[in-house]
């Protein structure tokens, strides 16, 4: 034991050094981010509580890093019990360093990329404990060749299409279970964020399908789990087998690995028709086939604020644009981030710009190329700026035509915060924010504009507005952080279809001249 920990120390070192020999933009291009020590040894006594005891461990890490999950094995199990290791490590620097670390005959480490092995084809070469922290590299790191052929490579292992938003962690998972021996244990350290979104759907109907989902330990995301990654992480324990008849899972939150703060069993049924997990265990009574009722969706039209992709050159303070004598006519009034608003109405002056410390304003023109040249001389010599910078050929600046044109958005009435972290004084999250101004809004925020009936009421009888906005600012934070996704630190985000989903029961209660007739129909009198 002394001889490992000896060896652990030195790997903590070195695995220093590792990272300290990228910059956070490479280590985060490669998902880069090392297991704590404290908690890979956790992992590994969960592991070998959960393991029979006469079971002799063949283990496997497909991301083996410096090997923080070997070391923690070498602690938590006495050799005799360990028939074999193994392990796959993509950089070169890390697999060379850890190579020389673990030099002992136990542990076979392979310099490859996982995703391109071919897996054993025989039971007894197959790994019996798989423990993985797989690279949290994000969709765009990767070309869509890889993605083609990750994908191909997932269904033909596990029989499922992946979205092509998935991150790398959702391949590795996909591929390691041709690895994995039937009845093996395995434990997966990943982003919390695939219980919540859209890609995530295929990992939870693998989970729940193709082998018997043991457990979810999902970690509070103030207690970020990784220093120099904005994640919120949960450790997932399954066993491949077909789950059973009537199988619940452990679902726990807080604390730690061994001594959870809330714990909570779901039987699958639950799982199959929840949307999002991460209520889970707090909300195990959840059952969203028993909510209904009205939502903001059915009130409100709700979208996302403008994006113009270079925010910089299209958005302007009045000072840049006296300096650049742009004309008026193009330019829109936009709002600062919410960070810069002293408070959540917005008035406005005679011309209809908002009243708030830092003017802003868009710039947005649909006229072709040769006429701004012909008719806006100065105009055009600021988009010839921008040609040379290279902002027309910036993604959504090639798909806008012309490049310099915006995406069409009325100013709204109420909008509502995309992404804020939760308040250490009152537990709010999301500000909704009244709009008195002919301003519209980028994409830091969730733009609500009210549906037919609900904009009659309004514009019959104008004095419900304020009544409206301060009902949307009684919905219960907890409600709204419900239906979003949450990172590390307690940033937590929020998308149109999420905002969407939140029960608008409590403008209801507090606007008597709303009825709700049958189905999602709102009718007003």
């Amino acid at each position: 034991m002394q001889h490992v920990e000896h060896i652990e120390a030195s790997r903590l070192k070195m695995q220093k050094h590792l990272d300290a020999s990228k910059t956070p933009a490479e280590r985060n291009k490669l998902g880069q981010f090392a297991t704590p020590g404290a908690l890979a040894t956790e992992i590994l006594e969960y592991a070998r509580k959960s393991l029979t005891s006469s079971a002799k461990v063949r283990f496997l890490d497909p991301a083996f890093g410096t090997g923080s999950f070997y070391s923690a094995l070498l602690k938590t199990f006495p050799r005799s019990r360990i028939k074999s290791a193994a392990g796959y490590e993509i950089d070169q620097h890390f697999a060379a360093s850890a190579a020389e670390l673990w030099n002992d005959e136990l542990l076979q480490l392979e310099n490859a990329d996982f995703t391109k092995q071919i897996a054993p084809t025989s039971e007894k070469d197959r790994a019996n404990l798989l423990i993985c922290n797989p690279p949290y590299v994000r969709h765009h790191h990767f070309s869509l060749s890889d993605k083609n052929r990750l994908n191909v490579a997932v269904r033909q292992s596990i029989g499922v299409n992946l979205s092509g938003l998935s991150g790398l962690y959702c391949y590795f998972m996909g591929l390691a279970h041709s690895w994995l021996a039937e009845d093996g244990l395995a434990a997966w350290l990943i982003p919390s964020e695939f219980m919540d979104v859209n890609y995530g759907r295929a990992i939870k109907e693998y989970l729940l399908n193709q082998v018997t989902l043991l457990r979810i330990h999902r970690f509070d995301p103030a207690d970020v789990q990784f220093d120099d990654a904005l994640v919120s992480s949960a450790v997932v324990w399954f066993k491949k087998a077909k789950p059973p008849a009537h199988h619940t899972t452990e679902f726990t939150f807080g604390g730690s690995l061994l001594k959870p703060a809330v714990t909570a069993r779901l039987p699958s049924d639950v799982l199959r028709e929840a949307g999002k997990w991460t209520k889970f265990p707090q909300n195990s009574n959840h059952n969203e086939k028993t909510q209904g009722g009205i939502k903001l969706s059915d009130l409100f039209i709700i979208k996302r604020g403008i994006a113009t992709g270079a925010n910089k050159f299209f958005i302007l303070t009045p000072e840049r644009v006296a300096e650049l004598h742009l004309p008026k006519k193009f330019l829109i009034p936009i709002l600062p981030s919410a960070r810069y608003l002293s408070s959540d109405e917005i008035l406005a002056n005679d011309q209809g710009d908002p009243l708030v410390d830092r003017k802003l304003y868009l710039l947005s023109c649909k006229l072709p190329e040769s006429e701004v040249k012909a008719k806006y001389p100065l105009l055009w010599n600021y988009l010839e700026s921008g040609k040379r910078e290279g902002v027309n050929e910036k993604y959504l600046s090639q798909h806008r035509s012309p490049w310099y044109s915006q995406e069409e958005r009325q100013p709204p009435l109420f909008l509502c915060t995309y992404i804020n972290r939760k308040s250490k004084t009152n537990g709010e999250t999301f500000r909704f924010i009244l709009n008195h101004s002919k301003a519209i809004a980028a994409n830091v925020y969730l733009l609500l504009y009210p549906k037919k009936p609900l904009a009659d009421v309004i514009k019959a009888k104008p004095e419900l507005i304020n009544s409206l906005w301060q009902a949307l600012k009684s919905i219960a934070p907890e409600a709204l952080r419900g239906e979003g996704r949450v990172y590390g630190g307690e940033l937590y985000k929020m998308e149109p279809s999420e905002l969407g989903n939140v029960s608008a029961e409590t403008i209801l209660s507090n606007l008597p001249h709303l009825c709700i007739a049958a189905g999602t129909q709102v009718s007003l009198w």
